[in-house]
């Protein structure tokens, strides 16, 4: 059993890493605290490529492996996880145009999206549907050749600088089971009656928008439904949730190594009482256990997504990932915290970053506590075998 990146990956990962150090880790804190657009890094992030690290080489893209994918994500965060966002949900939508789409859509989107010219997001969350994505409000109704479009999306990344939108809406809100009702419309963001109405604040996850998405008799033709038939929304949408749980527990790996290593710096250089604080058994058996949950985190987001290269379906692996790793993120960057005492409380110091950053991954791309009940539900049908 080889737990070990392959040459390519690793190569890819040192790739990514310098990148990172040379680019983003120097002016994180200071653009995330003056809340300055990361115009500089998202056009590096253009010329490395990693805009089409989800779309197949025949549309221009990388087309990673999921490890990879991982990689990118765990990279990135461990600089700045805003950062890592705004790949995520173009990535995502790039992935489910790429699996989904007609073969016209994937011809008119792929290539711009893949190169960085044009960016995109996903719109699905609304003010009063986020996990439960059955409960939208949002409709589109035929008239003629097209359909009109009105509701409400929210929380939505890159809003403000994508091009075109994969928006979730209900096509037949009379439909039973509810989800065969369900659409997903490729909206081009210019089009009338489109309107990102405000951006919302947030505790972290800065650099990145998150904003409010207003949709008044939007109108759009027919073939922008997502693979050309009505209905498949649903299921679309949660095939790539089923990925982006991956680059969830990617990014929650890159902020605990971040947590950890500012801990390890740190208690390494601070002295108390003639000694540094890492010579004490209190810390030192922080930083181990640190380290200890950190690996576990890492290898199981390796695992699941390398079970997604294998081929399988990997619902209850990806929400097992990410429910560790998000949890492992949250509990390393409280620790870092402690380990940094009154510094850590500081924005002189990264750890009260991290402490703002971590919360999101425990709430995206499904709650962990639904993510537990998706695991156990596989536990039980069989789907899902442990050990």
């Amino acid at each position: 059993m080889d737990f070990t990146l392959n040459e390519e990956q690793r190569d890819f990962q040192q790739t990514l890493r310098r990148f990172v150090d040379r680019e983003i880790v120097p002016v994180a804190s200071d653009w995330e605290r003056t809340g300055r657009y990361p115009t500089e890094i998202v056009d590096h992030l253009k010329a490395l490529g990693l805009f089409g690290l989800t779309t197949p080489e025949e549309y221009g893209g990388l087309a990673l492996d999921m490890v990879s994918f991982t990689l990118v994500y765990e990279e990135i965060s461990r600089g700045w996880m805003g950062i890592a966002g705004i790949l995520g949900s173009h990535g995502l939508s790039a992935w489910m145009i790429a699996k989904h789409g007609t073969e016209e859509q994937k011809q008119h989107y792929l290539p711009k999206l893949a190169s960085g010219e044009w960016r995109t997001g996903v719109g699905l969350t609304e003010p009063g549907a986020g996990t439960d994505l059955q409960g939208i409000a949002t409709r589109a109704v035929r008239d003629g050749d097209s359909y009109v479009v009105n509701g409400t999306k929210t929380w939505i990344t890159n809003a403000r600088h994508a091009d075109v939108l994969p928006v979730l809406v209900k096509t037949d809100p009379d439909a039973q089971p509810r989800h065969r009702g369900m659409s997903l419309l490729l909206i081009p963001t210019g089009t009338p009656g489109f309107e990102v109405s405000r951006d919302l604040g947030k505790l972290g996850y800065k650099g990145t928008e998150s904003c409010e998405i207003n949709l008044v008799d939007v109108r759009v033709p027919v073939d922008a439904v997502l693979g050309g038939v009505e209905g498949r929304g649903m299921q679309q949408a949660l095939s790539g949730l089923e990925i982006g749980r991956l680059n969830i527990a990617g990014r929650s790996v890159g902020v605990a190594q971040a947590a950890y290593d500012a801990a390890l710096k740190y208690a390494g250089e601070r002295e108390a009482f003639g000694h540094p604080i890492a010579e004490f058994q209190a810390i030192a058996l922080k930083l181990a256990e640190m380290a200890t949950q950190l690996q576990a985190a890492r290898l199981l987001t390796y695992w699941a997504a390398s079970q997604a290269d294998a081929g399988k379906r990997v619902d209850a692996e990806s929400g097992m990932a990410k429910v560790f790793a998000s949890e492992t993120a949250l509990a390393l960057s409280l620790e870092a915290m402690r380990i940094h005492g009154g510094y850590g409380y500081s924005t002189e110091f990264v750890v009260e970053r991290l402490y703002r950053d971590a919360p999101l991954m425990a709430i995206g791309e499904g709650t962990n506590d639904v993510l537990r009940t998706v695991i156990a539900k596989s536990l039980v049908a069989g789907k899902t075998v442990v050990g």
